[in-house]
């Protein structure tokens, strides 16, 4: 269906018409989404994520909670991995894990692009306070994104990736995400 992925580019810029259509492969991307902690939302993030270009990985320090499904859809990991960089976005899937404060200070301390933590804006999430207790400063704290995705009004894991993704997208791309172009 595509065709050579140099006829995306002319003149030194993506066609994207070209692309959208199918007449030509977007150019390869070096995304990395790890998501951390298996959950419902991490299935659907490593699944749209891969369709979108990212490499994912899912990080899950209790290999017990891994599904055979996570296991063969992404490269999973007992802890966040040193060698990933600007190109990564980290999203914590689950605010209730009690050591939820020690990954995303790693994460915080890891050349990432993005570091954000599934949660409701309405009230203060238990990251501030267990990152706080590990003596991360609190700009490195406003460093982790919460709420993580678009306000689409998601309540469905499937519905909270989409989100979550469409808003990385946003944010790499540096555009507000909505309606409003």
């Amino acid at each position: 269906m595509a065709t050579d992925p140099s006829c995306a580019v002319a003149h030194g810029h993506l066609d994207a018409d070209a692309v959208a259509h199918g007449k030509a492969d977007a150019p390869p991307e070096s995304r990395t989404l790890v998501a951390v902690f298996a959950s419902p939302v991490a299935d659907y993030l490593i699944r749209y994520g891969r369709d979108l270009g990212y490499r994912t990985t899912l990080v899950e320090p209790e290999r017990g909670r891994v599904t055979n499904d996570e296991d063969a859809a992404t490269t999973v990991l007992p802890s966040l991995p040193e060698n990933i960089d600007g190109d990564t976005d980290v999203i914590v899937t689950d605010h209730h894990r009690p050591e939820l404060g020690a990954y995303l200070r790693d994460a915080l301390a890891l050349d990432v692009r993005w570091v954000g933590i599934m949660g409701s804006p309405r009230h203060q999430g238990p990251h501030v306070a267990a990152l706080k207790d590990l003596g991360v400063p609190d700009d490195e704290i406003a460093r982790v994104h919460r709420p993580i995705g678009l306000n689409i009004g998601s309540r469905t894991p499937a519905e909270i990736a989409i989100a979550t993704l469409a808003g990385l997208i946003a944010d790499r791309n540096a555009k507000p995400g909505g309606f409003d172009f």
